[in-house]
């Protein structure tokens, strides 16, 4: 196993992308831990800018080589080098113009559309990647952020097993069923937790933002965490012309809950697309007789308090799986949802354009 020294050797070597000075020299390896028992190596290091995609390309090369040199497992914290350090090292030109160009800017044409819920589990990421297959289907330029950083679970929902490669100094999304696709499992390490607070976690969505070449895009829709929180949020502050659809299911506290949801979003100034109801009833194979297991009108009474429309409802139903080309939650463009999601999708245009 590795010692502390050793891991230091290893790393002092590699260079700030930024600063183009190494590790050693920017004092970038603030600290290195080894859990014997455990093969275990984490590192905290320092450098003059996070978030960006040269911080991702270093990640997978300390990864890399502290792996060849004997961990099984490797930790990585990144934060920002003391500004005393950075003037040390800082010449003009080094820090980029963080508003120049890119879909933050003014003269952007794409429109943001925020899929958001008040509560997990009422299958809003489903509801998303639904939704930008459908517009993709229907001609459109369609990007999707998996903005539940906490929770994504978007690549493996849409049966993505590729990562984004780095070119120049953009990350290229990954590109599925005609949807570019940026989340934050692409950046960490075998379903690792993210243990970021607030702060680090806004970083990071901004740069989903402006350090990704989505190219021209007609919608980049997002799917928010469920609530009120951190990142909803940031995003409410960072993009504040967001339109929203808001998920909900038919249960009535399901809609109460969503309704702090809108709420925000109307304090916010963002305008309100419409709600869509998810599993409003099963409907039985055999039969035809529709039961409804989580009850009846949440949909209608959460659009009718958010003075909106509701965009359509959805019942519990799998999508037709595909082994060769495997995406579980995706509904094939004739499967019976696939053709609501297309009505749906068809009504937000028709709203969006008009």
């Amino acid at each position: 196993m590795v010692t502390e020294q050793q891991v230091f050797n290893i790393l002092k070597e590699l260079k700030d992308p930024l600063l183009h000075k190494t590790l050693e020299e920017t004092n970038g390896i603030t600290e290195v831990k080894i859990k014997e028992e455990k093969e275990h190596v984490s590192v905290k290091i320092a450098l003059a800018k996070t978030g960006t995609p040269e911080q991702m390309q270093l990640q997978s090369k300390v990864v890399q080589l502290l792996k060849e040199a004997g961990a099984a497992t490797v930790g990585i914290r990144f934060t920002d080098l003391p500004e005393e350090e950075l003037e040390k090292h800082r010449t003009a030109g080094d820090m980029p113009d963080e508003t120049a160009g890119g879909l933050l800017s003014p003269d952007s044409k794409t429109t943001f559309i925020a899929i958001a819920s008040g509560k997990g589990g009422v299958g809003k990421s489903t509801v998303s990647v639904n939704m930008a297959v459908a517009l993709a289907r229907l001609g459109k330029k369609v990007g999707l952020v998996d903005a539940d950083i906490y929770g994504f679970s978007v690549p493996d929902m849409m049966g993505i097993t590729e990562r984004p490669v780095v070119r120049g100094k953009k990350i290229l999304p990954v590109d599925r069923f005609g949807v570019k696709v940026i989340s934050m499992a692409f950046f960490v390490e075998d379903n690792a937790p993210v243990i970021w607070r607030g702060p680090m976690l806004g970083k990071m969505l901004n740069n989903f933002f402006t350090e990704v070449d989505w190219g021209d895009l007609d919608y980049l829709l997002l799917d928010l965490p469920p609530g009120t929180g951190d990142v909803a949020l940031d995003v409410h502050t960072m993009l504040p012309s967001t339109k929203e659809i808001i998920v909900t299911t038919p249960h009535p506290t399901a809609a109460f809950v969503a309704a702090r949801a809108g709420a925000m979003a109307l304090r916010t100034n963002h305008e309100i697309l419409g709600v869509i109801e998810n599993m409003s009833y099963f409907e039985s194979k055999l039969t035809g007789e529709k039961e409804y297991v989580f009850g009846q009108g949440g949909g209608e009474k959460l659009a009718e308090e958010l003075r909106t429309e509701l965009l359509g409802k959805l019942p519990l139903q799998q999508p037709d799986w595909n082994e060769e080309d495997f995406a579980p939650s995706i509904y094939d463009e004739a499967h019976k949802l696939g053709q609501i999601y297309r009505e749906i999708a068809e009504k937000v245009i028709h709203e969006l354009e008009k």
